[in-house]
């Protein structure tokens, strides 16, 4: 969109802001009253288009016809548009209401932003500075903008009260450290900059489902990161002075020590977002050459209450599972690598086993997900607590299923599996490639195989992949070539289907919103079991699974592109084991 000035800049007697050169070269206003009311403008402390509006030296109407035609910009009557449509996540509320300015849209990697004055340069380069993005301004009458400006800043500002009070500025931030960091030696971190920034993040990476928040302390910078459908994505550069500020106050809050720097810490915190929902926070702190590097993973509950068919499982698949966890004893392992979203996985079946007449017991370093009904306990090393040890206490606790966060070692292993033996349902994790791998692994470990092949009942390896956008994404014609190399069988190139590409719109994250699970669901069956107890490779387990209907990683993968669920990219990179 054209944003050049179509009028000469000079100034006769005093320096007019573009707004004012642009109604004095149109005719609407002589160059002395406009010079007037900036004037006024400026001892009030007032912004000149507010003098323009309530002098009545102009309509609101007339100035926005105005700035159309002058700037080449669209008219937009914000009255024919939905507000509640509108997106809320792209730009700081506090930027939008301290310029007048509502964001309409994102069209690739620019904003198209409404605005009665675009002319103010100043408020282009912030929101520029703020989202790395460029800007299109789109014209609105200033009355209107500033009456949907204030209802959204006061829904917003309202939130946030009942939260983390008022917003602030990074530069109060540096000017309380800057007093306070060489007298304030209190263990109580309460100084209010600080405290409320920490609040906005944890509150804002929560509205922006992400999935963890990372403080990274740098030599001549600071940096706050969000990692939202597994993408790390940078949404703050506080001031390098308040880091250790910001380090003692997630410390406190997270009871861990904050006198000790040297070496890594854990610990967990909480948040209310709402009357009747509280989020957990699980804290780890790293030294680094510049402070303390803290990440945030958020565990929200209600992601193991979400049921198995919001996690992606075709028909097939859920029925084999369902049908293991349905068994009275044995043991299903969930494989995959870290943040491949094993432990929802496992809360998932552990929610639906959650009933009055089963006891549930859990060992979990650490647990992440709080489930009323079950027996959670955290494994602890340095007291001696470990994995076997609470795997041994909950076998005199008269249990009925059990979940091992992880199975790590041989004693681990072997206990699980003598439970599984004895009349208990046990769950467990591994980080392994896929599912026939798994088997080859506890054998490695020196596990025998008759106690593998008699206590496994399942094995489920899955992936997360980001999910397309429904409302943006669009069909990709892609090579057959391309598409028999990444795995489809020439049958399925049947031209029913379509792949689709990520877009981006102002709904998702770059043509992405949200994830989904990519499952191989690996029933053992009898002659799998055959094939362990003659110790077979994994290649042979590989091979009588898929004669047996199981799916590879890949093979999943693509079906979900045929569905139009992700796309043949985000499959590829995902499941390129």
């Amino acid at each position: 969109m054209a944003s050049q000035e179509p009028f000469s800049t000079d100034s006769p007697s005093m320096a007019l802001p573009g707004l004012g050169r642009a109604l004095v070269a149109a005719g609407k206003l002589e160059q002395r009253s406009a010079e007037e009311l900036y004037r006024k403008a400026q001892s009030g402390r007032t912004s000149f288009i507010s003098e323009l509006i309530g002098s009545g030296a102009v309509s609101a109407t007339d100035l926005a016809h105005t700035m159309s035609t002058a700037f080449g910009a669209p008219l937009l009557d914000l009255d024919a548009i939905d507000i509640q449509r509108l997106p809320t996540n792209l730009l700081d509320p506090k930027i939008c209401a301290d310029n007048r300015i509502v964001v309409l849209s994102k069209r690739n990697n620019r904003l198209i932003v409404a605005t009665a004055d675009p002319a103010d340069h100043h408020a282009a380069e912030k929101i520029k500075f703020a989202t790395q993005m460029g800007v299109d301004w789109v014209i609105a009458e200033f009355d209107k903008l500033s009456k949907l400006v204030e209802s959204r800043s006061a829904s917003v500002n309202e939130t946030m009260e009942s939260i983390v009070g008022n917003d602030i500025e990074f530069d109060e931030l540096a000017a309380e450290t800057a007093t306070t960091e060489t007298t304030d030696k209190s263990p109580e971190v309460d100084d209010a900059p600080v405290v409320k920034f920490l609040h906005k993040m944890l509150l804002d990476a929560f509205n922006m489902r992400a999935s963890d928040l990372h403080f990274e302390p740098y030599e001549h910078n600071y940096r706050v990161r969000f990692r939202i459908d597994g993408e790390l994505r940078e949404i703050a550069s506080p001031p390098v002075a308040i880091k250790d500020k910001l380090a003692s106050r997630i410390k406190v809050i997270s009871r861990m020590d904050i006198s000790e720097k040297r070496v890594p810490q854990d610990g967990r915190m909480k948040l209310k977002v709402g009357p009747d929902r509280v989020i957990d926070f699980r804290v780890s702190t790293l030294p680094t050459l510049f402070g303390e590097k803290i990440v945030i993973r958020i565990l929200d509950p209600s992601s193991a209450k979400l049921g198995i068919d919001a996690l992606g499982y075709e028909p097939e698949e859920k029925e084999r599972l369902l049908n293991a966890i349905g068994r009275p004893y044995g043991m299903v392992l969930v494989t995959g690598p870290t943040g491949s979203g094993k432990t929802v996985s496992l809360y998932t079946c552990l929610n639906m086993l959650n009933k009055p007449g089963v006891n549930i017991s859990t060992a979990e370093d650490p647990s992440e997900i709080n489930l009323p009904g079950v027996n959670q306990v955290n494994v602890n090393e340095k007291a001696g607590l470990t994995f076997a040890a609470a795997l041994k206490a909950f076998l005199r606790q008269d249990p009925d299923v059990i979940m091992v966060g992880e199975i790590r070692d041989l004693e681990t292993a072997d206990i699980s599996i003598k439970a599984a033996q004895t009349g208990h349902l046990v769950l467990s994790t591994l980080h392994t490639n896929d599912a026939p791998t798994t088997l080859t692994r506890m054998m490695n470990m020196g596990i025998p195989t008759f106690n593998i092949a008699s206590s496994v009942i399942l094995i489920t390896a899955q992936r997360l992949a980001r999910r397309l956008c429904a409302t943006c994404k669009q069909p990709l014609d892609v090579p057959r070539k391309a598409l028999l190399e990444a795995g489809y069988q020439p049958e399925e190139l049947d031209g029913t289907w379509t792949p689709y590409r990520p877009v981006g719109c102002s709904a998702c994250n770059n043509g992405y919103k949200g994830r989904v699970g990519i499952y191989q669901v690996m029933p053992i069956s009898e002659e799998i079991q055959r094939i362990i107890l003659r110790g077979g490779s994994a290649l042979d387990i590989a091979h009588q699974a898929s004669l047996e209907g199981v799916r590879t990683l890949r093979e999943s993968g693509l079906l979900k592109v045929k569905q139009g669920v992700t796309s043949l990219e985000e499959v590829l990179s995902v499941t390129n084991d």
